[in-house]
């Protein structure tokens, strides 16, 4: 195994621990968010919305913001987001103008949806890094389970909110949260099914869930690998190696961030020209793989995930083991880019195949040509930055109305 200095270790794990936890931009830049610029204008306001703070219990607190239509009456159909991994605020910002949370609520309360949105525990409002840790000590103990709980707790909030109709809720899940999300549902119908005591009084069941970028593997001994050492690999291959000799120039431009980023470190260009890609590249990349998912738990956290955190991860088990035990009373929608780099499209295919097989009644796959992991056009090798596609969203309200008799476009 190759072993790495302690200065480079720490480097190298920043490194990916923030492509795990948020996309690796290749033009990040600043992108107009037109849905925001659009409440300046002089016609009807449409959208309504109202802060919240949401106990999280043992003295945590954290902030939430509920969109509501201005117009019509109701109650109306509830939605929560639950996001993806990292330190994200209630509008999963990635980038200036990059907010897809906020972009979904703003496109389904428009259409006559309530939509609940909040910051992770020990996580505010984006500052100039893109993320800001408001408590570090909240933050280093997080584990799945505490995110978890959190979500429960987010949609025990929405259903007691006057406008919204209780028997129609949706959970819609981003990449770490599109694991939340089942286990969510699957824990409030076993609460049901046991007449345990349910905080949500008003609430029988989840009725749909949507899952984007979805998961089926375990993120930290499945998906990490992935994104650590077989991407890099298979782009080295496919991509650099043209000649097909399993040999890459090392004077080559490589766009994929972290590969640059290993050639860079561990490869003297003025002494190297061709790295052998199985002999040379594979095992730096595996000792990464390595480094990164054998941390011990009592080690200091990076700005982005913790050690607890990816512990915690690597013991769970995974959704495809667990998707088939949702009830055929939820409807279940997948959604995923075909160019996502960080959850694969072929995710999507195995928990839609494990859907098939348990003969559950009602699930929808959906996959994107040339969409990343955020719904915008991106590399096939590393996510690019931008706003949703609208034509994305626009699907998922489609989908929402169709089962919950909400507005249509």
């Amino acid at each position: 195994m190759v072993k790495l200095s302690p200065k480079t270790e720490a480097s190298v794990l920043f490194f990916l621990v923030a492509m795990l936890s948020m996309p690796m931009f290749s033009n990040p830049g600043t992108f107009d968010n037109s849905e925001k610029g659009a409440f300046a204008q002089p016609f009807v306001q449409i959208v309504k919305h109202r802060d919240l703070v949401i106990d999280l219990e043992n003295g945590i607190q954290t902030n939430a913001q509920l969109t509501i239509p201005a117009v019509g009456n109701g109650p109306f159909p509830g939605v929560l987001l639950v996001h993806g991994s990292g330190p994200v605020d209630m509008n999963e910002t990635i980038a200036p103008g990059v907010e897809p949370f906020w972009q979904i609520s703003q496109y389904l309360s428009e259409r006559g949806f309530v939509v609940l949105r909040y910051d992770k525990r020990g996580v505010g409002p984006v500052g100039p890094t893109n993320f800001t840790i408001l408590d570090a000590n909240v933050w280093s103990n997080t584990t799945f389970d505490n995110l978890k709980d959190d979500a429960a707790k987010a949609l025990h909030v929405l259903v007691e909110q006057p406008e919204v109709d209780p028997n129609k809720i949706t959970l819609i899940g981003h990449s770490e949260g599109a694991i939340i999300v089942p286990r969510v549902v699957m824990d409030l119908n076993n609460s049901i099914a046991h007449n345990s005591n349910n905080s949500t009084r008003n609430l029988t069941k989840v009725p749909d869930i949507v899952l984007m970028s979805a998961v089926a593997q375990n993120l930290i001994t499945d998906i990490s690998r992935f994104q650590i050492a077989e991407n890099l690999l298979i782009y080295a291959r496919q991509v650099l190696d043209k000649n097909n000799t399993g040999l890459i120039s090392i004077q080559q431009p490589i766009e994929l961030p972290l590969l640059a980023l290993v050639v860079d470190m561990f490869f003297d260009n003025t002494t190297v020209e061709y790295i052998d890609i199985e002999r040379d590249l594979k095992p730096v990349l595996e000792a990464f793989y390595e480094n990164f998912t054998t941390g011990d738990t009592e080690n200091q956290c990076s700005d982005v995930n913790c050690p607890i955190w990816m512990r915690s991860h690597a013991e769970l088990e995974p959704p495809l083991d667990i998707i088939g035990n949702i009830s055929e009373s939820t409807s279940i929608l997948i959604m995923n880019g075909k160019n996502d780099s960080q959850t694969p499209v072929q995710q999507a295919f195995l928990l839609e195949q494990r859907l098939t097989e348990a003969n559950h009644s009602d699930h929808t796959l959906i996959t994107y040509p040339n969409l990343g992991h955020v719904f915008n056009p991106s590399s096939p090798w590393f996510t690019e930055v931008g706003p949703m596609e609208e034509y994305v969203l626009s699907d998922l309200h489609r989908w929402l109305s169709d089962r919950t008799h909400g507005l249509q476009d």
